[in-house]
């Protein structure tokens, strides 16, 4: 499912099983409504049974809100040359990971992210997501600034950091005409240069 990825037979179908699940799902979020949508149908729809939707998914909130870009940008950010500074490590690890997007991994992410803005118990759901993300990226930063991830000025960039990338997602989401990576790109350029008006 995603590029540069070498995994066995077993994992394959386990991620091929995961997507239809969190596609077959989206599908009826955005037929149905998010509230009125059963575990069952999913399940239904997936033609697997309601406790096989456990085995991938803990509550239905997270059909929404996991997905593998996350890792895989943290994992980038990670790669970048040490003492490349952490707003362009994001940037080009953004830049990265969304360049090897296909056209329906694009799809699904912009439907996920329209989800999440617009249904309460996602929004809700996505903040606990991403307080638990400024605390990798503030580990990350520390690690490489060589500082502790509790520093002020570490998680006040961390949390920048993620602020601009989700309003760049957002504002990416609600045009389908618009190139993810260049609204990114232009988002975080937009922080390297102090967010000017």
């Amino acid at each position: 499912m995603w590029p540069e990825v070498a995994i066995g037979l077993r994992e394959r179908k386990k991620l091929r099983t995961r997507a239809l699940i969190q596609k077959e799902a989206l599908r009826l979020f955005l037929e149905k409504g998010f509230e009125a949508t059963t575990i069952e149908e999913i399940a239904e729809a997936a033609e697997i049974s309601p406790s096989t939707f456990f085995n991938y998914f803990p509550t239905k909130e997270e059909v929404v809100l996991q997905d593998e870009l996350d890792p895989l940008i943290l994992a980038a950010f990670n790669a970048q040359p040490e003492g490349t500074h952490p707003i362009r490590a994001l940037r080009d690890s953004m830049k990265t990971v969304f360049g090897q997007l296909t056209a329906e991994q694009d799809n699904v992410m912009r439907q996920r992210i329209s989800l999440m803005s617009s249904t309460p118990a996602l929004r809700s759901a996505m903040l606990t997501q991403f307080a638990d993300l400024v605390d990798q990226i503030a580990e990350l930063i520390a690690g490489r600034v060589g500082r502790e991830p509790t520093d002020f000025a570490i998680r006040n960039l961390a949390g920048a950091l993620l602020g601009v990338m989700m309003s760049a997602l957002l504002i990416a989401a609600s045009d389908p005409k618009a190139d993810m990576i260049d609204v990114a790109d232009r988002a975080m350029a937009h922080l390297e240069a102090g967010l000017p008006l």
